[in-house]
Formats: structure tokens, sequence, C-alpha cells
């Protein structure tokens, strides 16, 4: 990608989560914990999959790959953001802010395209469980992994070229933790109206799309749960579909909370807190939630703790 264009800024002032000093540092130590449990939890979750090989199945696979994706979305963002709570002199140049700005639309819209897939594999496992095998094919899993991934790129490409094209003038000083679009469309001293068009565009098409498909898949899903006549049936029915109804309403509410809606509605103070949801507390979630909440995982973990023990 090639970074350089007609801007004169060279580089960008972070204005980081908080103007107040005195809590700098009990923010660091916050978000430090946080950002270790959200490597340790999906590095340990990718860990169990691949080495367990009854979790070697298409919903295992998407998971894999969430927790994946969620280890370099929050090492994207998370680290910048600890140093800045600790330098007096939070800056950013303008290569590292626009390759920023690429791998979090890339991850972020990786993330959501993949728990639209997680979505519609408990749609076929609940409701044509004898066709899951054929439909959920590796040869399937495997290119639904390349569309997520082709897709993200795509949009990463779109929101950052995009980006390179506007030039900054005076004004360098972010109103963010992060290079994120909005508040570096602030200050550009150019057009921004294709910028906003393709902001449009693209969030709506991220919000819209996997939110009517996962809104569907479990319309059906919710269907086909109360037509088993057994408890015992329903609910483990449902305790497989329970997790993810729980990732997908934090991820895609955060983040139509953020985008879909005019600029001037939210304070910069609100788009912060919503930004830190789906960017530093969903990809935490995520291993907390798909490991306490997910009985398979949960014996995997006791069986792989218990060999570690015996041996």
């Amino acid at each position: 990608m090639d970074i350089g264009n007609s801007s004169l800024v060279t580089e960008f002032n972070l204005v980081g989560l908080t103007k107040h000093p005195e809590i700098q540092v009990p923010l660091f130590f916050l978000f430090l914990g946080i950002y270790i449990i959200t490597m340790a939890g999906n590095l340990g979750l990718v860990t169990l999959i691949r080495l367990t090989s009854h979790l070697h199945t298409p919903m295992y696979y998407f998971l894999f790959n969430l927790s994946c994706i969620d280890l370099c979305y929050s090492s994207v963002i998370t680290p910048k953001l600890l140093v800045n709570f600790l330098s007096k002199r939070n800056t950013i140049s303008y290569a590292g802010c626009m390759t920023q700005l690429f791998f979090y639309c890339f991850f972020v819209n990786a993330e959501c395209y993949v728990l639209t897939v997680m979505a519609y594999d408990r749609y076929v496992a609940i409701c044509k469980p004898l066709l899951y095998k054929v439909t959920m094919s590796p040869q399937v899993c495997y290119l639904m992994a390349v569309i997520v991934y082709l897709g993200a790129f795509i949009a990463a490409w779109a929101h950052t070229g995009c980006m390179l094209r506007l030039t900054f003038c005076d004004a360098n000083t972010i109103n963010h933790y992060m290079c994120d679009i909005l508040p570096l469309l602030e200050l550009s001293c150019t057009s921004t109206h294709i910028n906003e068009l393709v902001v449009l565009i693209i969030v709506g098409f991220d919000v819209g799309v996997p939110g009517l498909t996962v809104s569907v898949s479990y319309v059906f899903i919710l269907s086909s749960i109360l037509r088993i006549s057994s408890t015992e049936g329903r609910s483990k029915a449902f305790s497989t579909c329970s997790s993810h109804i729980i990732v997908v309403s934090v991820f895609f509410g955060s983040g139509a909370f953020m985008y879909l809606h005019p600029s001037s509605v939210l304070s910069m103070n609100q788009k912060k807190v919503s930004t830190v949801f789906y960017t530093i507390l969903v990809p935490m979630l995520n291993p907390l939630i798909y490991s306490f909440r997910n009985k398979e995982v949960k014996v995997a973990l006791k069986r792989t703790f218990s060999r570690k023990i015996f041996f």
C-alpha cells in the first residue's frame, strides 16, 4: 500500500481516551489487565481447538478463526493505547496512522463476517442436521473463510484508500485514542463527501446484511428449537447458540451505535466509549463467553488439564 500522498501532515497527536491525567495510570493497569486476559484467553482457545480432535468441526473451525482475528485485532489497538497512557506526548506518524486504520478496518470487518458465518453454521446444524456434513464440508468451510478475509480486505482497502486521497493541513490532533475513520475525517481540509458515502455504504452493508442474515437464521433456529419435544433437547440446542447471540449483540450493537447515525448526535467521549466496546472488550469477552458457556470446550479443557497433571 502506497502511504505517501499530498498531505502536509507528517504525524498526528492522539488526545487519548481521557484528558484527566490523574486517572491515566489506573486506566493503564485496567487496560493492561484486559489485554493480558484477551491474549491469554484467545491464545488458549486457539491452542485448545488445535490440540483437541473432537473440536475439529465447522463450528470450532470458525471459532478458531474468530480467536485468531481477536488476537490480531486487539494487538492493533491496545498496545498503542497503553503507551499513550504513560506518554506525555502521544503521537503517531502519518504512515503509522494509515497502517493502523487499514488493519483496524480489516480485522473489524473480518470479525463481522465470521460472526455471520457462525450464525449460518448454527442454522444448518439445528434446522438441517441431516445435511450438515454435506453443507458444511471442509471445502465449503475453507471457501467461506477465504470469502471472509477477501471481503475484509476489500472493505479495509476502500476505507484506507479513500483516506489517503485526503489532504491534512494544519490540524493534526485526533480526538481519539486510535486512528479511526470519523475523527480523521474531521481533520481533513479537503472534501470528505466520498469518504462519508463509502462509510455509509460499507458500514450499512456490514451491519445490515450480516444483521439480517443473523436475525433470519435465529428466527428459523428458534422455530426449530420450539418444535423439539423434550426439554433436555431444547436446552441443549439453545445452549449451542446462546454464546453466539451474546457476542453478536454486543459487537453489532456497539458498531451500529457508533456509525449509523449523524456524527453530530453523539459527543466524541460517547463515541470513544462505544469504540472501547468492540475494539477492546469484545476480543476479551469472546473466549470467556465461549469457554464458560460451552460444554464441549469445558470438557476439552478438563481433559487437557488432566493429561498435563497426570504426566
